[in-house]
């Protein structure tokens, strides 16, 4: 039976993630804000390296929302030498568990992190494939070796898109596909009247055309130059961290407008004052098999979207006739102009039926019932929703 750790009245969850509590709120937030209605969470981020002579190797920990602690292992500028990391990260876990407990769910987010928890024997563990790794630039040549053992040892596979699904379940024909989904409530505060504009987009003479979210190589930076120089009355507000982007690199026009990073709570406030959003992806195996979280959060918002042809967002959006998808420029501008100038009515009653549908606490509620069927004890899912601090922490929300 799995029960509550020794060490607290609520069973601990390990998570081990790729990506930065604070850097933008994506899936791995959404669902730890939920488990930790049930479960204590512990959030390890990879190693943050300092100079040499700093206080390393360590642990700093923070709390970041309600029952959810984020750990960063601070180390030495690596020497080279393979394996060095890791034979510095796993005394450091190993001496938060002493301090902390066993814990019961060890939850993967990136297949590297076995190189650190590997030698843990949790009662349940679980692996969360939300994106395609080994496809990212700079990706570890390991990545995919390391993937095919997590996929096979873990007790849970599960993915976060349908084209994901179809290419894991080679390896794990039991694996669940849980795409990425949405707060509705949160991003439906941009149809509400008299929503206070961002002063700092205020002057932006519209059509305004938006994305928010992560500027990386993913980012098809070309069709967006395209656009803009094909429609320069037009508005493009571009909001997000710039990672693995050489910023020089970003297109530079009177009417694109890189905002850097806001905060998720921020969001629909730009999104109130936006006539359309442009999901320009690049067509690449960095986005072959991505399920953009961006695409129901733009039309829970009541923003029309264009994207170019991701297989996650032609199926289902653009098949059900939420979304357009273009691959051109003058075929962006054309959509464009068409999703601003079609009634918006029919199609707004169209997208919140297919958003009824889906939910991140439908989402976790899922995860949970598997969680609590591998493993017998796992606590009851329960119906509070995530406090609020959740909404207030620092997502996103650096400056450029």
């Amino acid at each position: 039976m799995l029960q509550p750790s020794t060490s607290a009245s609520r069973p601990l969850l390990l998570c081990l993630s790729h990506l930065r509590w604070d850097l933008v709120l994506q899936r791995p937030q959404h669902l730890m804000a939920r488990a930790a209605r049930d479960w204590r969470v512990l959030y390890l981020e990879e190693a943050r390296f300092e100079a040499p002579g700093a206080d390393t190797p360590r642990l700093e920990r923070r709390t970041v929302a309600t029952g959810i602690e984020a750990v960063i292992p601070v180390l030495p500028y690596w020497d080279g030498v393979p394996g060095s990391v890791e034979r510095l990260q796993r005394p450091l876990l190993d001496t938060l568990l002493a301090e902390e407990g066993q814990p019961d769910v060890v939850w993967y987010y990136t297949p590297l992190a076995q190189s650190v928890a590997g030698h843990l024997t949790p009662r349940v563990t679980v692996y969360d494939c939300m994106d395609e790794l080994s496809a990212f630039k700079d990706a570890s040549p390991h990545l995919l070796l390391a993937e095919r053992r997590l996929i096979h040892r873990a007790d849970l596979v599960f993915t976060g898109g349908q084209s994901l699904y179809e290419a894991k379940r080679a390896l794990r024909p039991d694996a669940y596909c849980f795409p990425s989904s949405i707060d509705v409530v949160h991003f439906a505060a941009a149809r509400m009247p008299g929503l206070t504009e961002p002063s700092e987009t205020a002057a932006l003479p519209h059509p305004r055309i938006g994305w928010f979210g992560v500027v990386d190589e993913r980012m098809d930076l070309k069709l967006l130059d395209a656009c803009a120089a094909l429609r320069p009355e037009w508005s493009f507000v571009m909001i997000g961290p710039v990672i693995k982007v050489d910023p020089a690199d970003l297109p530079r026009r009177a009417n694109i407008h890189w905002l850097g990073g806001r905060s998720y709570a921020e969001l629909p406030a730009y999104l109130a004052h936006w006539d359309a959003g442009f999901m320009n992806f690049a067509l690449n195996e960095a986005t072959r098999h991505i399920s953009p979280t961006k695409t129901p959060e733009y039309l829970a918002a009541g923003v029309p979207v264009v994207s170019t042809a991701i297989t996650d967002v032609v199926n289902p959006w653009s098949k059900v006739g939420l979304v357009e998808i273009a691959g051109t420029a003058g075929a962006a501008v054309t959509a464009l102009e068409h999703v601003m100038g079609r009634p918006r009515a029919p199609w707004l009653a169209r997208v919140d039926a297919h958003l009824a549908r889906i939910s991140w606490d439908k989402t976790w509620d899922g995860m949970h019932s598997l969680l609590r069927k591998a493993g017998h004890g796992v606590p009851a899912v329960t119906t509070t929703e995530p406090g609020p601090d959740l909404l207030r922490s620092s997502f996103n929300d650096r400056r450029r």
